[in-house]
């Protein structure tokens, strides 16, 4: 029987994971994919739907089985049910989208090493329910999957002039061809991370200004 509190709870969790948490800009997780398939749009969010499906079925897994899975063997049975899921998720890509599968290579089968997916299991979902364990999840791989679409768009944007193959400008656009090369990645990247430190920070004040103003009226 689930109560107000834990709909709370769930919901805090699921929240903090797309801003407050997010595994890119403020954990600076998983920059493996995130630099590599992210010179577009659409291997953007192919990459961020699959890393959503693992994390997810994964979490739940994890979370059902956390009282029979031994101590000594947990890392290795995370790993194990991972994947699982990552093995479905390329299959389903390969059939559905052979085009996207191509262009993602090899990224879609390392989602297995990424450090975002392997860290919730050990430190969120082998310690909670389910309900808590899918909210976790979803809030970081919809986290994972803002920062990958904003940094894919940007550099689609800027590289090829379109977004998802859709032009944006006229034929007279040059475009900055250093947006779909490794360094154009970690410049985009660099100017996101800028932007929403700057953003945090701003936030940060302002509540340690309402605060202060509170202590004041008291």
């Amino acid at each position: 029987m689930t109560t107000p509190d834990d709909g709370k709870k769930a919901y805090e969790e699921f929240a903090k994971g797309i801003w407050r948490d997010n595994p890119v800009f403020v954990a600076v997780l998983g920059m493996c994919p995130m630099l590599a398939v992210t010179n577009t749009a659409m291997n953007a969010l192919a990459m961020a739907g699959a890393t959503l499906f693992v994390l997810v079925g994964s979490s739940v897994l994890v979370s059902l089985l956390r009282k029979f899975i031994p101590k000594q063997v947990r890392i290795t049975t995370y790993i194990i049910i991972i994947a699982t899921f990552v093995t479905v998720a390329d299959l389903v890509l390969m059939a559905l989208t052979p085009a996207v599968h191509k262009e993602l290579g090899a990224f879609i089968a390392l989602i297995v090493v990424n450090c975002l997916i392997l860290g919730r299991q050990e430190a969120f979902a082998s310690r909670n329910t389910v309900r808590l364990a899918f909210a976790d999840a979803m809030g970081m791989s919809l986290g994972f999957g803002f920062a990958l679409f904003c940094l894919g768009a940007a550099r689609e944007v800027l590289g090829f002039g379109s977004l998802f193959e859709v032009p944006l400008f006229g034929p007279n656009f040059e475009p900055w061809v250093v947006m779909i090369l490794p360094p154009g990645g970690f410049l985009m990247l660099g100017m996101i991370l800028l932007i929403f430190n700057a953003l945090g920070q701003r936030q940060r004040r302002l509540r340690e200004q309402a605060a202060s103003g509170e202590e004041a009226a008291t």
